[in-house]
């Protein structure tokens, strides 16, 4: 199957769940990311059981805080 991640288009396994994609990835600081699939969050705790559809398009999201 087909899905996009960040804007490139890449063939995976039926079957890839959001934690494996993180892995597979190399997502820097995996626990502090935040996850999109056609613009909907994804709650951490449900990346294991969240699984990918054909077509899927796929956000690694950092939220920074700072300022002043």
């Amino acid at each position: 199957m087909t899905i996009t991640v960040a804007g490139n288009k890449k063939d995976v396994a039926e079957g890839l769940t959001v934690a494996q994609l993180v892995i597979d990835e190399n997502v820097e600081t995996p626990q502090y990311v935040t996850v999109t699939i056609n613009d909907e969050f994804v709650e951490s705790g449900a990346f294991e059981s969240t699984v990918l559809k054909d077509g899927a398009v796929v956000e690694f999201l950092y939220f920074m805080g700072g300022g002043q």
